[in-house]
This record gives C-alpha cells, structure tokens and sequence, in this order.
C-alpha cells in the first residue's frame, strides 16, 4: 500500500539530487511503495552528504566506518546537516517509523521513533535512548523488519532480538531481522553466536560450521537439568527448526528433553534425549553431523555385482539412480545401466529412480518443460522395468530463490503432474532439491516425498529452513566405499522409511527399430494426444484453426506404413516425424490460408486483391519451398535420397518445391524426415540464427533429450518463440514415443 510519506521521501531525493543524477541512479518512481530501489538511493545520498566519493547500493564496511570515525553516533548534537537529517527521516518512514516532517531536523518525533527502533531490535539495553549507532543505521538502511510481519512467530523473534541484543557488540556480527521468521541471515547468527560462546575471537568466528564449530560443540553435550546461554542457544535452535512446542528458555527441563527426542527421531538420529553433537549439527547446519552412516545413497556408477556386496557391507537399502542421461559424452554409467537393476534386486538392495536432464537455472522450469519430463520419465521408467507405484524424483538441482519456486518450480511440477495423470497415473511423483523447494512442491500437492540436496549447505532454499515433513532421503556427504573392483563414490544419504524404492522390476523393453503402428492403441493415442493438447490451450477443435485434432492424428496416422519405412531407412525414430507434422498442421489457420494463395498468385498470376508472395511455409507439414529445396539437396548430397538438385534463388524451383508440399500429403511427410536430417547435420546454407547451428551426431534411434528438443526446435528455427514451442513438441514427441513403443513390443 502507498504512503504518502514514503512518497515525500522520494521526492526528496528526486529534487535534492538531480533526479537521480548526483547519485549516479534513474530518478525515482514517487510512487510511496518501499522498495531496494528507494534503500538503495537512500544509501548513496547517505555516502554522498559523508563524502565519499565512490557511491554504492551496499551499506558495506566503508560505509559503516565511516559513520563511527566520523560521528560516533547519529543523534541530535552529531547529525551534520539538514540534509542528513532528512535521510534518516526519509529511511524512518520506509521502515514504518515517524520521521517527523522530513524538515532536517533530529526533534522529539525523530529522538521518539529511534528509541522505538532500538527497542523492536532488542537494543534497548545496548543502545539505550535515541541515538543511532553504526550498525543500528546500517539495519536501518535495508528491507529487514524489526515487527513481526506474515504471520511471524513471537518466539522467533524473541530470539531475534535476544541475539542482536547479545550479540551486536562484536565486530562481525550485525543487526539482524526481528521479524519472526527464520532466515538465512538468522542461520548464520545462530552460528556465529555458537563460536563466540566457545571463545572464538572477533576475525576467527566466521559463521561457517568449520572443524574448530565442531569440536567445540562436541564437548557441550547437553542434557535434562543443563542451564545457561547453551540451552538458551540449544532451545532457540530447535525452535528456529520448527518445533514450535518448545519454549525459549536456559533451563534444560523434561519438556526440552523430550521434544529433543521428538526431533532426533524425525531425523533419524540416535534418540538421547540429549543436545549432543549431532544433534547440534542436524539443528545448525543442513547436512547435519557428516560421520553419520545412512541407509541409502545415490550416484552416476553402474552398480555391478562387487559394488552391490560394497554398498550390502556399508549398510545401505536403498540406492537412487537414474532413468536417464542427457549427454552423449560425459559420465557414461549414470543411466541406469542394462542388468544393472536385476543387480541390485539380486544383492536385496532397492532402487529409487531419479529424474534430471539439465535443469541447473530456473530457465529451464516451466508448465511445458513439466509436461515433456513428465511423459519422458513416464518411458523411461517403464523402459528400465520400472513397476506400476513407483515414485519417481524429479530434480531441481540448484539453489532456487523463494521467487523462482512460485514462477517457475511449482507450474513445472503442475506439468509433471498433468503429464501422469494423462498417462494413468503409473508413477508417484517425488521432489529432489533444496528444503525449501522440497516444502512448497509437496505444500502445493505435487509432490509425495522429498530428497533433500542438504549437501549444499549454503543454498538459500537449505539456509534456514527446517527439514521437509515428509522427507524421504536426506543427502549429507559424498563418499568413495569399497576398494578395487568393489569400489564405488557416491552421495550418501539418511534414509526416513517413507521410500522404500523398488526391490523387483518388470523386464527391461528392448528399443529396437520402429515397427508398423498397432491400431489397437489409437484411441488411447487419440485421447492422451488431446489431453496433452488442450492442457497447453489447444481445444480439440476450435474456429482459429482449420483442422481437428482428430483430422490431424488421422491424417498423420494414414502415412504409418511411409513413416514407419523413413524410420527404417533414416535410422530415425517415427515420434520425430509424426510430432513434427501433427504440430505443423495443428497449427494451420486462416492467416496461412490467404499467405497460401499470395505465394499461389505470385507464380501462377491466378487471383488478385492480395500483395504477391515468393515463398511461404505451406502444406500439412508448414514446410517453405527454401527450407524444402535445401533439406532435399542436402540428402541428395548426402546419398540419403535421390532426387533433382534445386536452386532456391529459381523461383521457378521454388514453386515446384512449394507446389508439391502443398499439394502432395506424403511428399510433405517424406520432406518432414529430411529437414531433421538436415536440422542434424547443423543445417547448412539455412537461416540458423546469429550462433549457426551445431552440427549433432548423426541420426539415432537412441538420440538423448537433448538431441530430440534439438532437432524438434530447428525445425522451426531458432529464438525465444522456437525453442518454447520445442519444450511442447517435446512432451507431444514423448506421447507418440509411447505408443510407438507398445507398439514395437508386439
């Protein structure tokens, strides 16, 4: 909501710095909201009116010493100018404080609201009255709140200010939120306090849980009847992970006791009752104590017979690989290898597979992508042998921002979601990541269970935020087991027993060649392919467009016997061809209709009342007479095709490319299997984008993920638009590959 006096603020700033001008930013919206944009300005016209000559957004250490050499403290006597003044008050306001008038001046109202300030920080006792210190104008400067905000705890923020109030006088340690809810900056807090009661000087404590953390913390084993500033520490901690029955106190009671049992079994760690050590570690760091040994693990090495007997002696159940490897070149065994999990059902090990392909940045998270992945985990799982319940963990493997998880993680896994409800449902869905992705995905009902990536302690999504509830696997520490040929690296993980992974598998599907469709299957084809459709907007038949999707699948379907023959001869799985024509003419509508008879007018001079067009895409397929005439060359060249060589710069070769796509059905369908051949070889002589385009390993039956979405997306072309339509012909590719695939197991 606007405040008028947040509004006034930036007015100030606006008028008395040349909009911006003086302090080196765009002048600001006076719009009354509270944002960085107005801190940051803030923060640079507080370094200009101290002199300093290099402005920054930061309110870093040059900053903060600079108030203390040069003022002390910031009250009434030491403010230096009118100008000052108004800063301060202009950051009271955005901070929800009076800042009196803005009229430079450090009177009551100003004195009043720092002494308030103070206070919400849990300063009062440090800081007592109403000047500002360093670090308490260092708070002041940014988005922190020292109220309780968003259904924030009391008890958190008890503990908020206790810590700041203890705490603030030592060098490395700032003002932190008083706002009631955990936070990374709260996290590292919790552990630069825990170095500072064992005696770590300023410049030592760090706020990393370093071995000098650990051996201190090991020699302060708490129990029932312990007292004084570690059960203060240890009470808070395990309030901050979200045991909520416990009371922020110094006194280690029956009640402590208890719900530290409470919480060591969540954790599965040894039920003591007991603050000892690794249950420190669990309470202060996401991996928790890294000497613990887990009953599972996972990682990218085939598990052959020798390191199944490794990982049996080690103690481990269950062992997460996975469904698929997106490279052609890099870390060979982290598919699921052939035999490798009759393997581990032999050995009495259990499998939980995994789902990742590239993934490392937001970008690569949307409805579509969930979609796509969803179907082609669907095949890959059931190609591994993979059985009917099994959950399958889908990862988000880098550190997502609260942000991210809303706009891009949870409409991905709505995708996944939609994508197995369309297949039957054969698999549940699990979630791998940081803790907080873990809770949202299984909050928002997508997900079942949770693989914690706790490995990456510094992750903002791991950083203080408490273990997932229905946590599954825990990932802790990367080990190398075994020795010789029994020798295996991998991720070592705590296991909680609410997946207990697959301990017998179908027999594995053999991908060979592509064989004649099964009629039998078409009308599930028929009803998943619409489901896919209208879950991305496309209704099954609508006036935008001039075909049904039932006119499109029987149109495609009716050129089985060519397209299964291409595949044959190509070495090219008929899902390429088949999602590339049925997209193109799912897409025609009324526009390509007039384009059609421009390019018709153009070469023939038959109609008129329209501007002439050379060339256009055209037929069942949306194939140009350009892109046409250069896939055929291409072939030809190649000895893949025979034909006539044609030259694109003709117009006459131009229509009698443009004319037979258009015209001919099948010639279109042929056409559709050498642009993909061409779109492999790096399409040569083809608009391909300021980049080029790379030229891929020739064409495969085993092609990856990545080199389906590929050639799926030159065949449009390149771009944003290109390579968003591509992450949807790539579920549609995955949907044609299950039924090809039933239909190659007949």
């Amino acid at each position: 909501m606007a405040d008028e006096m947040v509004r006034l603020a930036q007015r100030f700033v606006n008028t008395t710095y040349g909009n911006g001008a003086t302090l080196g930013i765009p002048k600001l919206d006076e719009n009354g909201l509270t944002g960085w944009t107005t801190m940051y300005a803030l923060t640079r016209a507080l370094q200009y009116e101290m002199g300093i000559s290099s402005l920054s957004d930061s309110f870093g250490p040059a900053t903060l010493a600079a108030i203390g050499e040069k003022y002390g403290k910031l009250d009434a006597s030491t403010v230096p100018s009118a100008n000052f003044a108004r800063i301060l008050q202009s950051a009271l306001y955005c901070k929800g404080y009076d800042g009196g008038e803005i009229d430079g001046i450090y009177n009551s109202r100003v004195q009043a609201a720092v002494t308030k300030l103070n206070q919400d920080m849990g300063l009062s006792v440090t800081y007592p009255g109403s000047a500002l210190w360093p670090k308490v104008v260092k708070g002041l400067f940014n988005m922190d709140a020292y109220v309780t905000v968003s259904g924030g705890s009391s008890a958190i923020r008890s503990i908020q200010q206790w810590l700041n109030g203890k705490y603030v006088l030592r060098k490395d340690f700032y003002v932190i939120p008083c706002d009631g809810h955990h936070s990374r900056t709260v996290s590292q807090s919790m552990l630069y306090a825990v170095q500072y009661e064992l005696g770590m000087a300023d410049g030592v404590a760090n706020g990393v849980f370093g071995p000098g953390t650990r051996s201190g913390l090991a020699a302060h084993t708490l129990a029932e009847g312990s007292s004084g500033v570690w059960t203060q520490l240890f009470s808070a901690a395990m309030i901050l992970n979200g045991r909520s029955a416990v009371t922020f106190s110094s006194s280690f009671g029956s009640a402590l006791a208890g719900e530290t049992a409470a919480f060591q079994t969540f954790v599965k760690l040894p039920v003591t009752g007991k603050g000892d050590f690794s249950t420190w570690a669990s309470l202060l760091v996401s991996y928790g104590d890294q000497e613990r040994r887990g009953e599972a693990c996972d990682g990218i090495t085939k598990v052959t017979p020798a390191r199944a007997a490794t990982l049996k002696a080690e103690g481990i159940k269950y062992v997460g690989r996975y469904l698929l490897n997106p490279s052609t070149t890099s870390l060979p065994e982290k598919e699921i290898q052939p035999g490798e999990l009759q393997t581990i059902a032999q050995n009495g090990l259990r499998c939980f597979p995994i789902y990742q392909t590239y993934g490392r940045d937001a970008a690569g998270f949307n409805y579509p992508s969930g979609n796509a992945d969803g179907f082609a985990a669907v095949n890959a799982a059931e190609r591994h042998g993979f059985k009917t319940g099994a959950r399958i963990f889908f990862a988000v493997d880098f550190d997502a921002y609260d942000y991210e998880v809303t706009d891009s993680i949870l409409p991905y896994f709505k995708g996944i979601e939609d994508a197995l409800a369309i297949s039957g449902n054969p698999y549940r869905v699990g979630v791998y990541g940081p803790r907080n992705v873990c809770i949202r995905v299984s909050e928002a009902g997508h997900a079942t269970a949770s693989f914690v990536s706790d490995m990456s302690s510094g992750f903002s999504g791991n950083y203080g935020y408490p273990l997932p509830p229905n946590w599954a696997y825990d990932q802790v520490v990367t080990r190398t087991l075994g020795t010789g040929d029994g020798a295996i690296n991998v991720d070592h993980d705590i296991a909680s027993g609410r997946d207990i992974g697959e301990g017998s598998f179908n027999a594995p599907r053999v991908d060979g060649p592509d064989t004649a469709f099964t009629a039998g299957y078409y009308q599930a084809m028929h009803n998943d392919i619409g489901a896919y459709m209208r879950s991305i907007g496309f209704a099954d038949s609508d006036v935008k467009r001039i075909f049904t999707h039932t006119e499109c699948l029987e149109t495609i379907m009716s050129h089985d016997a060519l397209i299964t023959d291409l595949s044959h001869q190509y070495n090219m799985r008929k899902a390429l061809i088949q999602t590339s024509a049925y997209w193109e003419m799912r897409h025609y509508d009324v526009v390509d209709l007039g384009v059609d008879a421009a390019v018709a007018y153009y070469h023939t001079g038959v109609g008129g009342g329209m501007t002439p067009l050379r060339d256009s895409s055209t037929g069942i397929a949306q194939i140009s007479g350009d892109v046409g005439i250069r896939a055929w060359n291409y072939c030809i060249g190649k000895g893949l095709v025979s034909g006539t060589v044609l030259d694109p710069a003709k117009d006459p070769d131009i229509w009698t490319m443009w004319h037979k796509i258009n015209q001919d059905n099948a010639y279109s369908v042929k056409t559709v299997s050498l642009i993909h051949l061409w779109d492999a070889g790096g399409k040569p002589g083809g608009n391909n984008g300021p980049g080029g385009e790379t030229t891929l390993r020739a064409m495969s039956l085993n092609y990856t993920q990545f080199e389906i979405f590929q050639v799926l997306r030159r065949y449009q072309g390149w771009g944003d638009e290109a390579e968003e339509h591509a992450t949807k012909r790539l579920a549609l590719y995955q949907v044609f590959e299950k039924y090809n695939t039933l239909s190659r197991m007949q």
